[in-house]
């Protein structure tokens, strides 16, 4: 019965990461970029008191042995870098990636990672994110630019307004072995890790890269609907998890009555 406790215990934790994740995936439903989370368990050892195949005194064996768990516990949060839904916006300096790849920025002389691609520019013509950090490599936008396009294949043109090609550019972007090995940094910025391998650069629409898709803007891929659905069998889980710590207490009620 104690042991019941226990694994109960280990159950109702479980279950509240589950609630904190799918809380900031549904918090975070309108930012662009932004990538769901998914909370993962394992079982815990168990108790074992009989090993299955053990020799029985007939000379048979035991087909099946007898071993009680110990509860659960969070293994890993796993970004989900599924694709979002577009939302045309007619900025030129908008880019959503379609497929694989993210776009890199300078924070703090640390190089990030992101699939927020509301870019603008700012007072020195550069292309930069909402918080200032520059899309990289650094590319500045002449003052006498009267239209901008982006080529799927991240080619950048800047136009005079008779139509003269006045700048160009190319945009990269970058793909990694293990995208989910990513840390998030909030922000919607990502940096390299040890899980996620060395960033490796293409241009947009070769390979295994996506190409780039200018005034659209990549939405979150949180589904509501799915969230909402997910977070009642975790409260019903959570409640199921509860009752088992109170059946067990009144069970060691019944054992305590007895003694009396």
């Amino acid at each position: 019965m104690i042991r019941a406790m226990w694994s109960a215990a280990t159950g109702m934790n479980a279950q509240q990461m589950m609630i904190d994740v799918m809380a900031n995936n549904l918090a975070n439903v309108n930012t662009t970029g932004f990538k769901k989370s998914r909370a993962n368990f394992e079982d815990l050892f168990y108790a074992t008191y009989q090993e299955a195949g053990a020799p029985t005194a007939a000379g048979g064996t035991v087909p099946v042995g007898i071993q009680v768990g110990m509860g659960t516990r969070p293994v890993s949060v796993q970004k989900m870098f599924s694709q979002g839904d577009y939302l045309e916006t007619k900025n030129e300096l908008d880019m959503a990636i379609e497929g694989d790849g993210f776009f890199r920025l300078l924070s703090d002389d640390q190089e990030v990672y992101s699939r927020d691609g509301s870019f603008k520019r700012d007072n020195e013509g550069f292309i930069v994110n909402s918080r200032g950090n520059r899309l990289q490599p650094d590319f500045a936008i002449p003052e006498d630019t009267a239209s901008i396009t982006v080529a799927k294949d991240g080619e950048i043109t800047c136009l005079s307004s008779q139509g003269e090609v006045i700048a160009t550019g190319q945009i990269p972007i970058y793909v990694f072995t293990n995208p989910a090995g990513l840390k998030a940094l909030g922000m919607n910025d990502y940096i390299a890790t040890e899980a996620s391998g060395d960033p490796i650069e293409g241009v947009p629409g070769t390979d295994n890269f996506g190409t780039l898709a200018q005034h659209y803007l990549e939405m979150s891929n949180v589904d509501a609907i799915e969230e909402m659905i997910n977070m009642i069998v975790g409260q019903r889980a959570y409640e199921i998890n509860s009752k088992s710590i109170k059946t067990a207490d009144t069970m060691l009620g019944v054992v305590t009555s007895i003694a009396r």
